[in-house]
């Protein structure tokens, strides 16, 4: 009887420690996907506060394109108020064609092309697009990582006993919008 007692006893701490390892791990990729989107949103802060400036370089330069400066001023809105990957991930495609857009139209014009706060713009925006896409890789190597165990067996049980749920990737749709915006409109005039 002593040994039943202890035989289960042992078993029943085995598997407690088991399920304080297995939530202790599904709370430290909860975690590091938090932290990837932080990542992820001081970028975007730092790209759409670029925006306002890039947009009146471009003003004083192009009269007649009003309407693609006031796509890209309306899509930094909708991009800003976006919350979670899927919707922010949509918001910032949109973002980024019209950003593509902005720098073919310095292709246009020579005088924008050689301006220098253009360029000091344009220099910054390729930084902030060279940040952005290494926060989304840790974003979604996260987000791989976080799925791999919400969805392992037994893990899977664990995870929804407590609420872990999977995350979304952070995608972009085409190999244009993983470009830099200088090197996006260099293919698309090819």
């Amino acid at each position: 009887m002593e040994i039943v007692f202890i035989a289960s006893a042992l078993v029943g701490g085995m598997v407690l420690f088991w399920l304080i390892v297995l939530y202790n791990r599904l709370v430290k990729a909860r975690n590091q996907l938090k932290e990837g989107w932080s990542g992820i949103e001081v970028q975007l802060k730092r790209r759409h506060d670029l925006i306002p400036a890039l947009v009146e370089c471009v003003k004083g330069y192009q009269r007649h394109e009003r309407q693609l400066l006031e796509e890209v001023v309306r899509d930094r809105g909708l991009a800003q108020a976006a919350s979670g990957a899927g919707e922010a991930g949509r918001a910032e495609r949109a973002l980024g064609r019209d950003l593509v857009r902005i720098v073919a139209l310095a292709e246009q014009y020579p005088e924008l092309k050689a301006d220098e706060a253009f360029l000091g713009l344009m220099e910054d925006l390729v930084e902030i697009e060279d940040h952005l896409q290494y926060a989304r890789r840790y974003y979604n190597g996260s987000v791989r990582d976080l799925n791999n165990v919400v969805e392992s067996f037994p893990a899977n049980l664990v995870a929804g006993g407590f609420g872990f749920k999977v995350a979304k990737f952070f995608e972009v749709d085409s190999i244009r919008e993983r470009l830099p915006p200088d090197l996006a409109s260099a293919l698309k005039s090819e």
